[in-house]
């Protein structure tokens, strides 16, 4: 047995037979004009939180390049941002890396939202130039680093690709000097609106534990349906 679902691409077109923890919570959106529909998808809570951190990501980093704000003022809003940020994403994705065996990732991701706000904090107000002047590198690598442990938790190699992506970044910006914010806040919107927008691969399903017998024959009853399509 591989370690990854070698049977899946990395990316896909979202699946619609969707297991008990992926329904939970879910966004469905349908514009349609008459009988021809412009736009239909659907968003669980894991795709949801990654677009309040795209968010969240656009706000900061965008911000941080097209407006003159100080850094004083910038440290207090961002640092709301993301306290409230790490707070909707612990609540909106606890049933899922629970149910998923993966709670462990959550608090990783948890403590590097933490640090990462404490570093830059202590660097803007104390006046730490060395932490100032490599706030994107940081910042990328903090994310760099939660991709590898969600990609390895749940056996994805999208979203190792994605900490890849985020370490190249980190070597390339040096060659684009006064673009830092605007390149890095780009990466990581991208980033997490591609993973928010398609199915990426993970293991196989497992024993959800954490779920009743009527649960857990909902989800192999899906999982047929989704080998059937497939």
């Amino acid at each position: 047995m591989t370690f990854f679902n070698s049977t899946v691409p990395p990316l896909r077109r979202k699946q619609k037979n969707l297991d008990f923890q992926d329904l939970q919570g879910l966004w469905r959106i349908h514009l349609q004009i008459g009988n021809t529909t412009l736009y239909s998808t659907f968003y669980t809570r894991i795709d949801q939180a990654c677009i309040f951190w795209g968010l969240i990501s656009a706000a900061i980093f965008f911000t941080a390049h097209f407006f003159p704000l100080s850094w004083n003022i910038q440290a207090a809003l961002w640092s709301a941002l993301t306290l409230i940020g790490t707070a909707v994403m612990v609540v909106w994705t606890r049933f899922w890396v629970k149910v998923e065996q993966v709670s462990w990732v959550l608090y990783c991701w948890v403590i590097l939202m933490l640090v990462g706000l404490v570093l830059t904090d202590l660097g803007i107000f104390l006046g730490w130039g060395n932490v100032l002047m490599r706030l994107c590198p940081l910042w990328l690598g903090l994310s760099a680093f939660g991709y590898f442990l969600t990609g390895l938790g749940v056996r994805s190699r999208a979203i190792l690709l994605a900490g890849i992506v985020h370490l190249l970044c980190i070597f390339l910006l040096p060659y684009f000097c006064g673009w830092e914010f605007l390149i890095a806040g780009g990466v990581m919107v991208i980033s997490l609106l591609i993973l928010a927008e398609f199915q990426w691969d993970m293991r196989s399903p497992i024993s959800y534990d954490a779920l009743t017998l009527e649960q857990k024959q909902f989800n192999q009853q899906q999982h047929q349906l989704r080998r059937m399509i497939v």
